[in-house]
């Protein structure tokens, strides 16, 4: 019975001690700390312990569309990098997951933004300006659940629709053939011309380039990559690219975010967005 007595708190201690997370240090910058390894997700333990910075969200009320009604507060932000490329991971509250891309909805998402070139004053933080380019990496919950493998179609979708005929399924047609894939085209001109902001897709993260608000383009020579996944309380996701110009041991430069909340209609213009943050490099310890 004493042996009892003294096993069972020695094992409540290591379960206990087992289970603690190391808590990340606030900083009043982001600090991308090196590491050998950039994490492979979100929920990577690497993270545990990187300096957080809280970035304070305002509503994009300087061009229309506006947001009228303020939603995401607040983002949470840590940086990793191996020298070469640099990993941030967001974390927001968000009560809804909103990742179906239907008619009237809209979908979760977020945004990391870095200057095109290092200045000694950035351009402007809503999406740069004429001169002042900013390259952004962006995040939507739609895609990551089409990468993950869920099916977008109007059956799943719709489980009562009844599709009687679309031509380029008629059995005339062998599936795969050029005649089919011409046929198809006809009837879905978007993808047709190279516009796949819907459909199955290889990646949930996508690069961009603008100089001001409208001048949005997309930017094959920056390449991103990421994932998101559900928190209790919101989404937490890790978006990945080159270092930045100019962001040396010794040198800053600055970053900003934007976050979408789906079930508050926001898309495009209307989000929620940060001001300018210092981005600085910390040497592994």
């Amino acid at each position: 019975m004493r042996r009892v007595k003294y096993v069972l708190p020695f094992l409540l201690a290591l379960l206990l001690a087992g289970g603690c997370k190391k808590a990340p240090v606030a900083a009043n910058e982001v600090i991308a700390v090196q590491v050998g390894q950039l994490p492979a997700s979100p929920g990577d333990a690497r993270w545990e312990g990187a300096p957080e910075y809280v970035a304070k969200l305002i509503p994009q009320d300087l061009v229309e569309p506006r947001l009228a009604q303020a939603s995401t507060p607040e983002v949470r932000v840590q940086a990793l990098t191996n020298g070469t490329d640099i990993a941030f991971r967001l974390r927001w509250a968000d009560p809804d997951q909103n990742d179906t891309a239907e008619p009237g909805k809209f979908v979760d998402a977020c945004a990391v933004q870095v200057p095109v070139k290092r200045m000694p004053n950035p351009p402007a933080p809503q999406m740069g300006e004429q001169g002042g380019g900013v390259q952004i990496a962006y995040w939507r919950a739609d895609w990551q659940a089409w990468v993950n493998g869920r099916v977008d179609d109007i059956k799943s979708i719709y489980p009562n629709a009844e599709v009687t005929h679309y031509p380029f399924n008629a059995q005339s047609l062998e599936k795969g053939s050029p005649e089919q894939k011409e046929t198809a085209k006809r009837y879905a001109p978007a993808e047709a011309v190279g516009n796949r902001r819907q459909g199955a897709r290889q990646s949930a993260v996508e690069s961009l380039l603008a100089e001001g608000p409208g001048t949005l383009s997309p930017n094959p020579a920056v390449a991103v990559k990421g994932s998101g996944a559900r928190t209790k309380d919101g989404w937490q996701v890790m978006m990945v690219r080159p270092l930045p110009d100019g962001l040396a041991p010794k040198s800053r430069t600055s970053v900003a975010f934007a976050v979408w909340q789906g079930s508050n209609k926001e898309a495009g213009a209307r989000k929620m967005r940060s001001g300018w943050a210092p981005l600085s490099l910390q040497e592994k310890k």
